[in-house]
């Protein structure tokens, strides 16, 4: 018997499984699986009775919601195909992937009701748009909101054998940091395999098997590291704690109200749990794994993070075009690993997790040596891979060449087949024809006890073209100088590698999910008359 792979599986085995368990924890509601499925297959019965197509696009333009988790099984149910949105994006860019997706339909929240309201205009695809969280009063808006419509509808539940895997059920659009955003197309084989692929790697962190388990969404449902969680967790009949807005005292009440055993973090959000002052006052027993995403980390971070939070704390790797996630970074079975060694370990970007193979390729796509030191191009197969982007198929050859999706990170491997991520390409400073890894210089900058962030950039040199520049943000209370900082660096880097200047900053640009944003610091450094040529 061969069953078509689809994330709607998932819903359909939990409830049938785990129907009264709770499921969902958004705010002070609460759904059981039992309810969570019957809201799903209530938005797929409006949407077709709306008059929904198969695979046409319904964007979300919503923060962490139960609605905006309902969605990613009721439009698949219903046929259609995802699209979440950055509600960090301009209304300009925001209009720019809506008509590239060709989006029929837009849920919104009443938030974002002031830079939608071009929209019916500016995209002449949408057919319909829809207020989540109140009663619609603009004329633009479709004249029943969400609930409204959940309400009046039938359950549409097709067959499970009617679904086919290779269709695309989740559109993406990348951050576009170089030119427009590009759409991933995820497929159900794709969502499916990918969240059995995690389930299976967590395994090396020796995940609990038990229940109940109970993950907080930290990253917003929209981001690479967090549309994973949506599938995995459902699919084990976990308990999705809903987080609207990062802040460290509301992610220590709920892991205490809840008693949540994990969350995912970029390394900007675990820095600020980890010195918040409200720490103290919460019990986090239940906490028992942080998963680090979404920039390079530091060992001096994991440490904390362990001795501070009392939980293990380890790496992750990817990307949007790869479902997300690609590696993991505990401790493998048989590595001793110990002290400072083991915290190295697990701020690693990790191994291939299963069902992935990862290979570390020069120029001519050669692998280079298992050393750890030499570098080149991340390349990697695997079944959460993207079908390919949106309406481009040479960005998509491209990307694919030589029959591995290339990501653009540099880095290195070792003999245990640990990748370490030293760059993306375009942040390699290249400084009299020598190649640094900004992320080896932020990590040594990041184990002086006062340094809280940091981002290593390169500014112009008119004898070496570019050196590394470290800005700073020191943590509350803590002093340093320039040369205190710059004579840190000098034992622990070769001379060329350390910065020329530091500069202390009050904070760093980030996006939404605290990732800091280096094109913008580097543009102050660079005119526009002179700029990076890499």
């Amino acid at each position: 018997m061969k069953l078509p792979l689809t994330p709607i599986r998932f819903l359909r085995y939990a409830e049938a499984q785990f129907p009264q368990a709770t499921a969902v924890v958004c705010g002070e509601e609460r759904f059981s699986y039992a309810q969570f499925a019957d809201r799903a297959g209530r938005l797929a019965g409006a949407l077709r009775a709306a008059g929904l197509q198969p695979g046409d696009r319904v964007a979300f333009l919503s923060a962490n919601c139960h609605r905006l988790l309902e969605a990613y099984y009721g439009v698949i149910e219903a046929g259609g195909i995802l699209l979440p949105l950055n509600i960090r994006l301009s209304p300009g860019e925001l209009s720019y992937i809506l008509n590239d997706s060709g989006a029929r339909f837009l849920f919104l929240e009443s938030q974002f009701l002031d830079m939608a309201a071009s929209f019916p205009a500016s995209v002449p695809s949408l057919a319909s748009c829809i207020l989540l969280d109140r009663a619609p009063e603009a004329g633009w808006l479709a004249p029943r909101n969400y609930e409204s419509l959940l309400a009046a509808a039938t359950p549409s539940r097709r067959d499970i054998t009617e679904f086919d895997e290779d269709s695309v059920a989740e559109l993406f659009y990348t951050s576009g940091t170089s030119a427009h955003p590009k759409g991933v197309m995820l497929t159900h084989r794709n969502v499916y395999l990918h969240a059995f692929t995690v389930v299976l790697g967590l395994q090396f962190a020796h995940e609990p098997t038990q229940h109940p388990r109970v993950e907080l969404h930290t990253i917003s449902l929209f981001h690479a590291n967090g549309w994973g969680v949506a599938h995995r967790l459902t699919m084990i009949g976990g308990t999705h704690v809903i987080v609207r807005r990062f802040d460290p005292a509301e992610i220590f009440r709920l892991i205490e109200r809840e008693r949540a055993h994990a969350c995912s973090l970029v390394p900007t959000m675990a820095a600020a749990l980890v010195h918040s002052p409200e720490r103290t006052k919460y019990d986090l027993s239940s906490l028992q794994r942080i998963m680090l995403g979404g920039a390079a980390s530091s060992p001096t971070l994991v440490r904390e993070i362990e001795e501070k939070l009392g939980c293990t704390c380890f790496g992750s790797y990817g990307l949007t075009e790869t479902s997300p996630a690609l590696s993991v970074s505990p401790s493998k079975p048989g590595l001793s690993w110990e002290g400072d060694r083991r915290y190295a370990g697990q701020a690693m970007t990790g191994f291939a997790m299963p069902g992935v193979e990862l290979r570390v390729v020069d120029s001519e796509g050669h692998d280079v040596p298992h050393d750890g030191k030499s570098i080149g191009e991340i390349v990697a197969r695997g079944d959460g891979i993207m079908e390919g982007y949106w309406h481009q198929p040479e960005a998509t050859r491209e990307a694919f060449r030589g029959g591995w999706f290339h990501t653009g990170d540099l880095a290195t491997m070792d003999e245990h087949g640990y990748v370490l991520v030293a760059d993306r390409k375009k942040d390699i400073i290249v400084s009299g024809g020598e190649n640094i890894s900004s992320v080896e210089v932020e990590t040594v900058l990041l184990a002086h006890p006062s340094v809280y962030e940091i981002a290593v950039i390169p500014v112009p040199d008119e004898n070496w073209g570019e050196v590394p520049k470290a800005l700073v943000v020191l943590k509350p209370g803590a002093t340093a100088t320039e040369s205190e900082l710059l004579e840190f660096c000098r034992p622990r880097l070769a001379h060329y590698k350390a910065p020329r200047s530091v500069e202390f900053l009050e904070s760093l640009p980030k996006t939404g999910t605290g990732k800091i944003l280096k094109r913008d610091l580097r543009n102050k450094y660079w005119p526009a008359e002179k700029p990076r040529e890499h």
